[in-house]
């Protein structure tokens, strides 16, 4: 039976998100002088972790900050399949963390590591020793490292955290990528018209003035446009940059402003699929995962509550954990949230049922990702060409409106 997990915590101080580089020297309880290095939020942390081993320290000095980006989610991946493999192959715990920081190109990942072969050459367990870095490792890395360590299948559930968490920033990649090329298409588009109408269409202004001829309807129109773009540049380029990072204070700040804007992108016609298939994949992706590891449904749900960043989909989990508490089945409670669909809930009954509900999920995680990905090639394919069409309809208007009053100038020379 697996015992009650500890609560998740996915969120931290984001003053304390970076990690430091301590070299320290300390009497042991012998009155033997130390030295090392450890992996550490701040000061008072490398004093508190010092005093906890029972060392008094002598002398610290801060190094290298490691920011949240340095903990590139590659070499998490990568940490434990190789792990995985190790553990498989024979090779104590202790020993394969000992075996990664030496063979490990980043500096950052082989201090951790060898933090990580400390405590548990300590007798901490690894799952309490991953729990020590939020910053680094999810709620998800040490819920399944406690599972491995309950059921004594370490290297198996190491192995299907690699494969799910690989699955995952795929899918990921997938829809940024699809994303990506279209909008900088777009925003150099922008950057061109701008530039003709800053600075180009002046020099056709002048050009046209000096033969004192009328000009046709539409080029005034996109010549009064340039007159006040280049007036207000200042001014307009202030404020939507006002905006822009108010918006984002706004966003980072209020849960309420975060939630309003997921469920705006719910309502785009070609984000929303995106979106929601790339989250269901992950919801139903670590339910499976932590179903088929031994944990119990609310302890699942738990697991997928802390990974994942939007609070509107955290809403809805945190909903289904109170059904289920309530003691609904899991179809039941996903039918009170739109989040969810009802082909869906209906397969997770059959599952439920049958008696295989990991089966079910894994289908369900496997059938998103399938539909997210080809709609992320979908949306590549269709934005491309509809980008360069947008594209050519600007410049193409700006390239009309400069030679248009040209057709004319013969009868304002006659």
């Amino acid at each position: 039976m697996t015992p009650p997990l500890k609560k998740f915590s996915g969120l931290w101080d984001w003053g304390m998100a970076n990690l430091y580089q301590f070299r320290w020297q300390a009497l042991d309880t012998l009155g033997a002088l130390l030295e090392g290095d450890s992996l550490v939020a701040s000061q008072d942390a490398l004093l508190q972790q010092l005093s906890n081993r029972g060392m008094l320290p002598v002398s610290w000095h801060r190094g290298k900050c490691w920011r949240m980006r340095d903990w590139k989610w590659q070499h998490k991946i990568d940490l434990v399949r190789q792990l995985a493999t190790l553990l498989k192959a024979g090779l104590p715990l202790a020993e394969s963390l000992t075996l990664l920081a030496e063979g490990h190109p980043h500096a950052g990942w082989r201090l951790l590591l060898n933090e990580l072969q400390r405590r548990v050459m300590a007798g901490e367990a690894f799952s309490s020793a991953l729990r020590a870095w939020p910053q680094i490792f999810p709620a998800l890395f040490p819920a399944l490292m406690e599972v491995g360590e309950l059921t004594g299948q370490l290297d198996e559930c190491c192995r299907q955290l690699a494969l799910q968490q690989s699955k995952q920033q795929h899918l990921r990649q997938k829809v940024v990528k699809a994303l990506r090329y279209p909008l900088f298409i777009l925003l150099v588009a922008l950057a061109v018209s701008a530039g003709m109408l800053l600075f180009v269409l002046p020099e056709f202004v002048s050009v046209y003035a000096s033969f004192d001829a009328p000009l046709p309807a539409f080029t005034a129109a996109v010549m009064s446009l340039s007159a006040f773009l280049q007036q207000a540049a200042l001014p307009l380029t202030l404020t939507v940059m006002c905006l822009l990072f108010g918006a984002r204070w706004l966003y980072r700040g209020s849960v309420n402003w975060q939630i309003r804007v997921h469920r705006w992108l719910l309502r785009l016609p070609l984000l929303s699929t995106l979106w929601r298939g790339g989250q269901l994949s992950q919801i139903y992706a670590i339910l499976q995962l932590t179903q088929q590891a031994g944990l119990t449904l609310l302890q699942s749900l738990q697991a997928v509550e802390v990974t994942l960043g939007s609070p509107l989909w955290r809403e809805a989990i945190i909903a289904l954990q109170r059904h289920i508490a309530g003691g609904s089945p899991l179809h039941q409670a996903m039918q009170h949230h739109v989040l969810f669909t009802a082909l869906c809930a209906q397969l997770i009954r059959v599952g439920e049922e049958a008696g295989a509900l990991d089966v079910m999920l894994a289908r369900l995680a496997e059938w998103h990702e399938a539909q997210t990905l080809m709609r992320a090639d979908a949306l590549a394919a269709s934005l491309e060409p509809l980008m360069m069409v947008v594209i050519g309809g600007i410049v193409g208007t700006l390239v009309i409106a400069m030679y248009l009053p040209v057709f004319g100038l013969g009868d304002a020379i006659r």
